[in-house]
């Protein structure tokens, strides 16, 4: 039954991959999923965790494309990586050309120091000073 009647709400719901105002002017997504916090819609923590780990998948896929080195590094350091993608995309990521070539090379120091002084950290100083701290040490860095 589950086949057949998600069959029949794609025809009558239509299935939107982004999130829209359905013809009562609530946010949807998908196939008619009401979103819109006013009429109580929402998500629960396990469809964010699902989305999450979708997201990461992608973004280490990029990751691992985009840098060769990348599965290199320890799991710290890809994870900032993987945070500055998560960020900003792929495309701002590689523009920190100078910085990524210091990762490769494993000048952490040369690294950071290249992160803090980027219009990213400027924008978001909190969250750019730990994951240079965690780039330099090579050791998780958590938020206090």
């Amino acid at each position: 039954m589950i086949d057949q009647l998600s069959k029949q709400l794609r025809q009558e719901e239509g299935e939107v991959l982004h999130a829209y105002k359905d013809h009562m002017g609530f946010l949807t997504i998908g196939v008619g999923r009401l979103i819109d916090q006013k009429k109580g819609g929402g998500i629960t923590k396990e469809e964010s965790a699902y989305l999450l780990a979708n997201d990461i998948k992608k973004v280490v896929s990029q990751l691992e494309r985009a840098l060769p080195w990348f599965n290199q590094l320890n799991d710290a350091r890809k994870a900032v990586l993987c945070q500055m993608c998560f960020q900003m995309g792929l495309a701002g990521l590689l523009d920190f050309k100078n910085t990524l070539k210091a990762i490769q090379n494993g000048e952490w120091a040369k690294a950071a120091s290249g992160m803090q002084q980027s219009l990213w950290a400027k924008q978001t100083p909190a969250r750019a000073k730990r994951l240079a701290d965690q780039m330099l040490t090579g050791n998780w860095v958590w938020k206090d």
